[in-house]
């Protein structure tokens, strides 16, 4: 059986390939518009692996790509750093927790902020067991793995379990869960990341992953 992983292709779409569940996955939002959780499901049934999700935003068949690109010129050109993200993350310090940010990564899905403060003023009051209990859900929640965190002394990122699999956000990205790898068109591999956010809007400046261009322009999906 193959392998499971996601294949950009260039100018073209995401080539999934593999045994990869695709479900619906939506922010859940209070009355505030404050993202507090992820709702999952249903299932979106696909095609028989190998099949196309788009990356150009213009299908007809979203989630699938319908070769849209071909007969409108899509630049799905490459843009995002191909180091590890270790490379690129800042430190914060709290009281028995570390958490990281790298900033590249961002989706704009807005779980680091919220009406009680975001992580950056909870990381600071984190010897407050409760602040400390927000400060992990919301960098948990996060999609794109911007945020993580470490529980000294042991150095490794605290990470929820996902089973492998691709979520399909509503007018925004992909959700890539549970280490799936992603392969550039030129057929070098991405760092395997735990939690990951693809555009499929078509307009991000970081592609293959989203930087939250989906809101800007206001992609619907």
């Amino acid at each position: 059986m193959t392998a499971p992983r996601i294949v950009v292709r260039r100018d073209g779409p995401y080539r999934v390939e593999g045994d990869l569940p695709l479900l619906r996955t939506a922010i859940v939002e209070t009355e505030f518009g404050e993202p507090i959780a992820w709702d999952e499901g249903p299932a979106i049934e696909a095609p028989r692996s190998p099949f196309d999700l788009c990356r150009c935003g213009r299908s007809s068949s979203k989630p699938f790509c319908d070769d849209t690109h071909e007969r409108v010129p899509f630049d799905g050109t490459e843009t995002a750093d191909r180091g590890p993200t270790a490379s690129r993350r800042a430190t914060f310090e709290g009281d028995g927790i570390v958490m990281t940010d790298d900033l590249t990564l961002c989706s704009k899905a807005g779980f680091c902020n919220g009406r009680s403060g975001g992580v950056w003023d909870k990381i600071e009051e984190s010897g407050d067991p409760e602040v400390r209990q927000q400060l992990v859900g919301m960098v948990s929640r996060c999609p794109s793995g911007r945020l993580a965190y470490q529980v000294p002394p042991d150095p490794a990122d605290v990470e929820p379990r996902f089973e492998p699999s691709i979520g399909v956000e509503p007018d925004g990205p992909l959700w890539v869960r549970g280490g799936v790898p992603v392969v550039s068109e030129d057929g070098t591999p991405y760092e395997v990341r735990p939690r990951q956010t693809l555009c499929r809007c078509g307009q991000s400046r970081n592609k293959p992953f989203c930087d939250g261009s989906h809101k800007r322009v206001g992609f619907e999906g």
